[in-house]
């Protein structure tokens, strides 16, 4: 019996929010009102407040279920096998493109997200915390595997995706700025992890030598 009032109110839930997100996308979060996505349901406002405790839980749902499609794409790219540098370009790759259709798949619905991210919800910081949590341990594991350099796994976690920003970060799509394009940006940073062969203190003075002796 528990288990399907459970499944009853996630159901509601989820209709309430796929409502939203259509309300949204196509009048704006501004302009869309709780009665308006009850009417949308055939249900009263009271009803959507049994699911929903405010409008601002309504839009933190919203913002959840459109970034939830970045995370699970970067997630099935992070299962992908092969060299360490090409499954993290594989997951950076699935966010900008993500980010880059959302537009013209949500319409308005992106000044909701950009709003939550410049005012940093609660949903966007775990949202981060979910991406990071992908990058981290696949940096640790090219570490083990000699193929990127030491340090923090946490640290060059967070410096990968700081220096991807522009690409990775759901508030600045379409941002007119001159920016790099992404595989430019990804050769910069991949550089940047790769181990490079450690030269031996013989090997570092010869070209020295060589051009002393000549």
């Amino acid at each position: 019996m528990r288990r399907q009032i459970e499944d009853r109110t996630s159901g509601a839930r989820r209709r309430i929010v796929q409502a939203a997100i259509h309300l949204y996308g196509a009048m704006g979060h501004n302009k869309t009102t709780v009665a308006d996505i009850a009417r949308n349901l055939s249900m009263s406002a009271a009803s959507v407040y049994r699911f929903f405790p405010s409008r601002r839980a309504i839009e933190d749902a919203v913002v959840q279920e459109v970034l939830e499609e970045a995370v699970s794409a970067a997630a099935e790219a992070a299962r992908a096998g092969g060299p360490v540098l090409r499954r993290l370009a594989a997951i950076l790759k699935a966010i900008a493109d993500c980010n880059e259709a959302r537009p013209a798949k949500h319409r308005r619905l992106q000044d909701l997200v950009t709003l939550a991210v410049r005012q940093n919800w609660t949903v966007v910081l775990t949202y981060d915390d979910r991406i990071r949590g992908l990058v981290r341990p696949i940096i640790g594991n090219g570490q083990a595997r000699g193929e990127l350099q030491g340090g923090s796994p946490m640290a060059l976690t967070c410096c990968l995706l700081e220096a991807m920003d522009v690409h990775l970060n759901p508030s600045r799509v379409g941002a007119a700025t001159l920016r790099p394009s992404f595989e430019e940006m990804l050769r910069f940073c991949t550089s940047a992890l790769r181990r490079t062969p450690f030269l031996q203190p013989a090997e570092m003075a010869a070209p020295v030598q060589f051009k002393a002796a000549g």
